[in-house]
């Protein structure tokens, strides 16, 4: 199929992060270090949230979906990086291209909408402490979460529509190692400027949606923090949010770096490298984040490495 004089593209070539043989072989090795501590680390966080009953709590219920969420977030990037890394063939159908396409935007959207509603969760544990067993029950939590996922398949849909109902031109190949919005702009046969406008839009009307409340939450939590009169008092306050607010800064940082000009052309490399912060880093932190300093989990997985070793 023509459009002009140039040929409708079916398929892609992701070239990934490099061409040579023997970079390909370390990156595939760090790569799969890489997704196996990512696979192990959230987990191993949900399975102590499952089975511990001191972590069956409304903030740990939403760090297991979170954590469960990252779990097959990253798989969507990190199995086609291992692939591309072994295999000579590197390409990737239109179809295969719009499904990974969907599934990133809805593992985005979904974390998007999903930290928002821990933002809430922390607001009413610091703001109304003796209200919250109430106030968060467990069909508000799961409403929360379902929500979420309801707003990022919903979100997918739209981007995914949106982007591929066009058609592609010129060379096949794209420099990156997923199908992303910014390199497939570069590839569209016609005038991109009302595909950029509508994009622009939908990411505002949900990064404002997101990073609203998540700020009005924030505010909330801190001038009660500041109400405290006790240091010990502030200190466990603020530990208690602290987690969220890096699982925050990171997640919507990364995003907002990378696209809050989708138009604008930059370097594949800058692309690659900012990508990889939202795609894999952040997947890998937010187990570390959400344990490092908590004795709750700290204490659960001391217990359950406790039940498996054997009695001497």
């Amino acid at each position: 199929m023509e459009v002009g004089n140039r040929t409708v593209l079916t398929e892609f070539i992701l070239l990934g992060f490099s061409a040579n043989p023997q970079m390909q072989l370390i990156l595939f090795g760090l790569f799969l270090l890489l997704y196996l501590a990512t696979m192990c680390g959230n987990m191993t966080l949900v399975v102590l949230i499952l089975i511990d009953s001191r972590l069956h709590t409304p903030m740990y219920f939403f760090i297991g979906n979170l954590s469960f969420l990252d779990f097959w977030y990253t798989s969507v990037y990190s199995l086609r990086i291992l692939f591309t890394c072994l295999s000579k063939d590197k390409r990737l159908s239109i179809p295969g291209c719009a499904a990974q396409f969907f599934f990133s935007c809805m593992a985005v959207y979904t974390e998007c909408y999903l930290l928002t509603s821990m933002s809430y969760d922390r607001y009413v544990a610091i703001c109304s402490p003796l209200l919250y067993s109430a106030k968060m029950s467990s069909s508000l939590c799961s409403g929360l979460v379902i929500g979420s996922y309801i707003g990022g398949i919903l979100n997918g849909i739209a981007h995914t529509t949106n982007t591929f109902r066009m058609s592609f031109c010129g060379d096949n190949t794209i420099d990156h190692f997923f199908c992303d919005v910014l390199p497939l702009i570069k590839k569209v046969c016609t005038d991109t400027r009302a595909y950029v406008k509508i994009i622009a839009i939908l990411d505002a009307i949900t990064v404002t949606s997101c990073l609203l409340p998540i700020l009005i939450s924030y505010l909330n939590i801190l001038v009660a923090i500041l109400r405290i009169r006790s240091a010990s008092g502030r200190r466990k306050a603020f530990s208690t949010f602290a987690s969220h607010l890096v699982s925050v800064t990171f997640f919507f940082g990364s995003l907002l770096f990378m696209y809050s000009n989708p138009g604008s052309t930059t370097h594949p490399e800058s692309n690659k490298v900012g990508s990889l912060f939202y795609t894999l880093i952040n997947p890998l932190l937010n187990p570390v984040i959400y344990s490092m300093r908590n004795k709750d989990v700290k204490e659960a997985f001391k217990k359950a490495i406790q039940t498996i070793r054997p009695q001497s």
